[in-house]
């Protein structure tokens, strides 16, 4: 794993690197974790991956932040570093960043893979069927900035409140490939609806792993990323 650093409005950003092949941008989530993902041996075979971590955590300046500005981070990094189009292939909250990301510049965007995501909903049933579920999630430790979390938590509250949210899902023609995992506490119907409503969607579910199975099922995680990312 190589890294760089890229400099936004005044900002630097560490930038992880690995591999070879067609561009794959990898976002963790939280949100406001560290880059949990950049790793060499969960890497997808084949690909040039590129993990940003985020403005205000772990390695990268800066401090609280929205999902514009988010999403203008990764447009900077991407010019920076000469990538034409690359695919956006997230985790958790990385799942829901890639996802506007796709919708507010597509021609940059080849396609989204989102895995285990919340999707644009703050459902209660949804909600009381996650709290219910944590005793019994599979404990994964990873360090996160409080303030840019509880950042991005507002500023994606204020997104999926914002009148035109679903016209423009609707309205996307990048390629987006959701995948569920089949024991993760977070229910899954809000990826499968999105799957229904853009253009290009699919849904799928990896049976037998958790939320965090780049963890506990690393050889499942890589294997499945692998494969998402290559459908065109």
């Amino acid at each position: 794993m190589q890294a760089s650093r890229v400099e936004v409005d005044g900002v630097e950003l560490h930038v992880g690197v690995t591999g070879e092949g067609p561009d794959v941008v990898v976002l963790s989530g939280g949100p406001g974790c560290v880059h949990y993902l950049e790793r060499d041996e969960i890497a997808p075979a084949g690909y040039r991956c590129w993990y940003p971590e985020p403005r205000g955590v772990g390695r990268s300046g800066g401090g609280p932040h929205t999902m514009e500005r988010a999403v203008d981070d990764l447009e900077a990094i991407r010019a920076a570093m000469g990538v034409e189009r690359w695919t956006v292939l997230g985790h958790s909250w990385g799942s829901d960043l890639a996802v506007r990301y796709a919708v507010d510049h597509p021609e940059a965007v080849e396609g989204v893979v989102g895995l285990c995501g919340r999707g644009p909903q703050r459902d209660r049933h949804w909600s009381e069927a996650y709290e219910a579920g944590r005793p019994d999630e599979p404990v994964v430790d990873i360090a996160f900035d409080p303030g840019v979390h509880a950042s991005l938590g507002a500023s994606f509250t204020e997104w999926i409140h914002t009148p035109d949210l679903w016209r423009g899902l609707a309205d996307c023609d990048v390629p987006m490939r959701f995948i569920a995992a089949e024991h993760d506490i977070r229910p899954s119907w809000p990826l499968a609806q999105l799957a229904a409503l853009v253009r290009h969607g699919s849904f799928e579910t990896v049976p037998g792993v958790p939320h965090d199975f780049w963890s506990t099922h690393p050889d499942v995680w890589r294997a499945t990323v692998a494969r998402a990312c290559s459908i065109p």
